[in-house]
């Protein structure tokens, strides 16, 4: 296994398609913005420790790169009543600037900004007119205050030719069950062209609710679950103090989506499994005070009237499909036995989003057709060999209480196959391939290929496209739930799953981390890393597991070599 070490390496940018931030009064931005000279280098310098004090207490962060733009975010405190949440402090006037270099000698872009307690002190503007596959440095002032400093990039120009793309991925970072070493880690490395975060950036839980094997490492502020528009405000503000995601987001563009604990534990369209009506209010209610905190304090292009799912695309080598699994879908079937998971009329994407979705596979503008997905798309029947604590613990882990045997977990792409059945569909019938799914949500490591029949699959059939799954950066894992030491019971309930789906090719039911995805012409590797104690905020890494999709193959395939920086 490789230690986790610093490296250096070529930049090789990014790119997007997504609709435009509307212009509104959260960006008031002014100045015009010179086109950028283009740089050939990036990750080659360290970037300085970040802190949180004075006006920039929660960092800055940049995110959804275009190839002539980049969002920029921050958040300021003018004065001490201005706390997250509170709706106090008056308005305020922010500078921005945008340089060639990290110090600022060569400042190509910058305006004026105005933010205030109706969106929380947070800030977000669109720095555009730059150049494309570009890197550049951006900061902040307020009064003679400048923020740290952070790195962003812009995407290459539409269809050109890109030999690689780096990113770091990541899922299920629970503030109260330990610290945020797998950001660490990642801001450590200095190669990342991008961040992708598959949701659940954000837990809900009050203390004592669900942390680490039932210890509270870091507790929640504010101690409640959190419902409310000022909650909600201010338990993102509490991530954004963490020393460790500060420095990642200060490395490198985050690409971004949400899962249920943004909002609520199982969330759908109507509701959540931990929302009561009534005496949690209503959940539009709730939901849209998730929504207006999500589109303050988050660096991607989504305001609260807009729609989060949205296509990114890196010149000719890949396009991102980034999902919502949330706003849209039907409430989860209570088991196989319910509601019939292949109704056509219950719906994981919603109408509007799934013909985007396959609209975007179709195009072939792009080699590689990478989806950002929150929840899983492999099929999974679980084992009836299971023992009763087993079943209980993988219910747990995979999000659905009632599995009790039952081939499907309802909360994920399982319960929703005419949906599934749709994108698979689409595949098949299209001759579409190179098709990755890059997933989190379940906290545990997997490498799957889509067959087009799992029952009959590899004897007859092929498959369709593949799944790199991200295990959690602290949420518990399968020894957590059974208060097992790691790699022991997992091992066996593992090798169970493999053998009743032989289209799932890698699982790792225990590590907590983070992944690191390499796209070239040739194949997509993810290199999966393992915590040694997610509690421990010094905690060293290890690579556990590398798999490939090689070009054309629709299959992935374990390698003993990992991604070198």
């Amino acid at each position: 296994m490789d230690k986790v070490t610093s490296s250096t390496g070529s930049f090789v940018p990014s790119q997007s398609t997504a609709t435009a931030l509307p212009r509104r009064q959260v960006l008031r931005s002014t100045g015009i913005i010179a086109a950028a000279a283009t740089l050939t280098g990036i990750f080659s310098t360290a970037l300085p420790a970040h802190g949180a004090s004075g006006h920039f207490q929660h960092g800055i962060a940049s995110g959804d790169p275009y190839p002539e733009s980049v969002l920029l975010w921050t958040r300021l405190t003018p004065e001490a009543v201005a706390t997250p949440g509170s709706g106090l402090g008056g308005d305020a006037r922010i500078r921005w600037d945008v340089a060639a270099d990290s110090d600022f000698r060569r400042v190509v872009a910058g305006g004026w900004a105005q933010t205030g307690a109706w969106r929380d002190h947070t800030l977000k503007v669109v720095a555009a007119g730059l150049s494309p596959g570009t890197t550049y440095w951006y900061r902040f002032k307020f009064g003679q205050e400048y923020s740290p400093v952070g790195r962003t990039s812009t995407a290459p120009a539409a269809g050109a030719a890109v030999d690689r793309l780096r990113m770091g991925v990541v899922s299920c970072a629970n503030y109260q069950a330990g610290h945020f070493a797998a950001y660490r880690h990642l801001a450590d490395r200095g190669d990342l062209d991008l961040v992708l975060h598959l949701g659940d950036y954000v837990y809900e839980y009050a203390p004592g609710e669900y942390q680490a094997r039932d210890i509270v490492v870091r507790p929640h502020d504010p101690a409640v679950e959190m419902t409310t528009l000022e909650h909600y405000r201010r338990r993102h503000a509490q991530y954004k103090t963490d020393p460790e995601l500060q420095a990642l987001h200060a490395a490198a563009p985050f690409v971004v989506t949400w899962d249920d604990h943004e909002f609520a534990d199982d969330a759908f369209s109507g509701g959540a499994a931990n929302h009561t009506e009534g005496a949690e209010g209503s959940w539009a209610t709730r939901s849209g005070h998730a929504r207006q905190a999500y589109a303050e304090w988050m660096p991607v292009r989504y305001e609260t009237d807009g729609q989060l799912y949205r296509r990114l695309e890196f010149g000719s080598l890949a396009s991102l499909s980034m999902l919502d699994l949330r706003s849209y879908r039907s409430k989860q079937a209570d088991s196989q036995a319910g509601p019939a998971i292949d109704d056509p009329d219950r719906t994981m994407t919603g109408t509007e989003q799934i013909h985007w979705l396959l609209a975007g596979l179709g195009n072939d503008t792009q080699q590689w057709k990478l989806v950002g997905n929150p929840v899983m798309m492999t099929p999974v029947r679980i084992p009836s060999t299971l023992n009763a604590q087993e079943l209980h613990a993988l219910g747990e882990l995979m999000g659905d209480g009632n599995i009790d045997g039952v081939p499907y977990n309802v909360d994920q792409w399982d319960g929703y196959v005419a949906d599934r059945n749709r994108v698979l569909g689409h595949l098949r019938d299209n001759a579409v391939t190179d098709t990755v799914f890059l997933t989190g949500d379940i906290h545990s490591g997997w490498a799957c290929d889509l067959p087009a029949d799992p029952l009959t699959y590899p004897l007859t059939g092929r498959s369709l496209g593949t799944e790199l799954v991200c295990t959690s950066v602290t949420s518990d894992n399968m020894d957590d739930i059974l208060r097992v030491p790691e790699r022991t019971a997992s091992l066996s309930v593992e090798s169970a799953i493999r053998a009743l789906n032989p289209h799932i090719k890698y699982l790792d039911f225990d590590s907590h981390g983070f992944s690191v995805l390499e796209v070239t012409p040739a194949e997509v590797r993810m290199d999966w890393y393992r915590l040694a104690d997610r509690t421990d905020a010094a905690s060293p890494a290890q690579r556990t597991a590398s798999w490939t999709v090689a070009a054309g193959t629709q299959k992935v395939r374990r390698t003993g070599e990992g991604i070198l920086g």
